[in-house]
C-alpha cells in the first residue's frame, strides 16, 4: 500500500518519458511511500523495453495496453493503483522535487473530499512552436488568474497532467470514459463536482510542461472541444454548460464573433482564413512579432471551437439560436 500512486499515460514519447521519470527520482517525498506507474498505449517505439531495463529508487510498474487513447490508459492504470492517492501526470510534465508533497499537503490541510490542482508552467530552455506557445500562454493566465483569487478553480480547469485526488472517488465515479479521446478528464471533472467535490489551485505544485504537438494536432483539438461541450450539456446532464459556452461567446471580441458568424459551416472559406491566419503567425513569429502571434492563434483556435459545436447542434441557424 502507498501514499501515492503517479499514474502516466504514454504513446510513443520515450525520449522525453525517460527524463519524466529520471526527475521522480529526485522527488523530496519518501521513496516507499509512493509508485509511479506507466501506462503504455500501444507504444512502439521502444517504450517497453526501455522502461523494463530502468532501475530507478522508487516503485515503478508498467502496464501495457493495445492503442485505445488516454482515458482507457488512465482507467488501467487506476485499477491496478495501490495507492490511497492518484496523482495524474503527463508524459511531456517534469516535475519538480515538491511536486508530490505539495499535492499531498493540502489534501492533508483541506480534507479528502478536493481534488488538487497543480500548474504545468513553460521552461524557458524549451523552443516550442508558436501555436503551442499560445496555449501555454493561456494556461499561465489562468493560473496567474487564480493564484491571485480573481476566481476560483473548477472542474473546468482539471488538468490531467498535473491533478491530485484520492483514488476512492475515481472509483465511485466510474473513472474516464473511453469514448472521448479529448476533454475526457474534464467530462470526469464535471461528475466529480456532482458528487460534491472542491477544485483546489496549490501553485506550488510545480510541473514544468515540454508540450509539442503539431498544427494538425492542435487545430483539431478546439474543433472536438466545442463538439464535446454540446455532447456533455446533451447527453450527461451538463445542461448548465451550453448557456455558459454562449455566454463566453457574447463577450468575445468583435473580430472573433465576425469570423465566427462567416464561417459556419463555409468550409472553404473557413480553410482560406485559417491559412491566411497561419501564413501571418509564421512571419510575425520570424519578425518577433509575438502580440500577433498571439493574436493569430487565438483567432484560429476560437473559430475551430465554435465551428465544433456548430457542427454538434446541427449547423448554423441552432448555432445562431443559442448566440442571440
Amino acid at each position: 500500500m502507498f501514499k501515492v500512486s503517479v499514474v502516466i499515460p504514454t504513446y510513443n514519447r520515450i525520449n522525453r518519458l525517460k527524463k519524466v521519470l529520471k526527475a521522480f527520482e529526485d522527488q523530496i517525498f519518501d521513496k516507499n511511500a509512493f509508485e509511479v506507474i506507466v501506462v503504455s498505449d500501444g507504444s512502439t517505439d521502444g517504450t517497453h523495453e526501455t522502461i523494463s531495463e530502468l532501475k530507478t529508487t522508487y516503485h515503478l510498474n508498467l502496464l501495457i495496453q493495445i492503442n485505445q487513447g488516454p482515458a482507457a490508459a488512465r482507467n488501467l492504470g487506476l485499477a491496478k493503483a495501490l495507492g490511497e492517492y492518484i496523482l495524474f501526470v503527463d508524459d511531456d510534465v517534469m516535475p519538480t522535487p515538491k511536486l508530490i508533497v505539495e499535492h499531498m499537503r493540502v489534501h492533508d490541510e483541506q480534507g479528502k473530499n478536493i481534488v488538487v490542482l497543480g500548474p504545468m508552467l513553460t521552461p524557458q530552455e524549451f523552443n516550442m512552436s508558436p501555436w503551442v506557445r499560445w496555449e501555454q500562454a493561456m494556461l499561465v493566465k489562468q493560473y496567474q488568474s487564480m493564484q491571485n483569487g480573481h476566481w476560483q478553480p473548477t472542474a473546468r480547469q482539471f488538468y490531467t497532467g498535473n491533478t491530485s485526488l484520492q483514488r476512492s472517488h475515481l472509483l465511485e465515479s466510474g473513472g474516464f470514459d473511453p469514448k472521448f479521446r479529448r476533454a475526457e478528464d474534464v467530462e470526469l471533472a464535471y461528475r466529480l463536482k456532482n458528487r460534491g467535490l472542491q477544485f483546489v489551485f496549490n501553485s506550488k505544485a510545480i510541473g514544468y510542461h515540454y508540450a509539442e504537438r503539431s498544427f494538425p494536432s492542435w487545430i483539431e483539438t478546439p474543433y472536438i472541444y466545442g463538439k464535446n461541450d454540446v455532447i456533455f450539456a446533451r447527453d450527461k446532464q451538463q445542461i448548465w454548460l451550453l448557456q455558459a459556452v454562449f455566454e463566453e461567446f457574447r463577450t468575445r471580441n468583435l473580430l472573433i464573433r465576425f469570423l465566427v458568424l462567416i464561417c459556419l459551416d463555409r468550409i472553404p472559406l473557413s480553410n482560406f482564413i485559417i491559412r491566411i491566419l497561419q501564413i501571418l503567425a509564421q512571419q510575425s513569429d520570424q519578425l518577433g512579432l509575438e502580440k500577433i502571434v498571439q493574436m493569430t492563434h487565438s483567432a484560429i483556435f476560437n473559430l475551430r471551437y465554435y465551428q465544433g459545436i456548430s457542427d454538434e447542434l446541427n449547423g448554423r441557424n441552432n448555432f445562431l439560436k443559442q448566440a442571440e
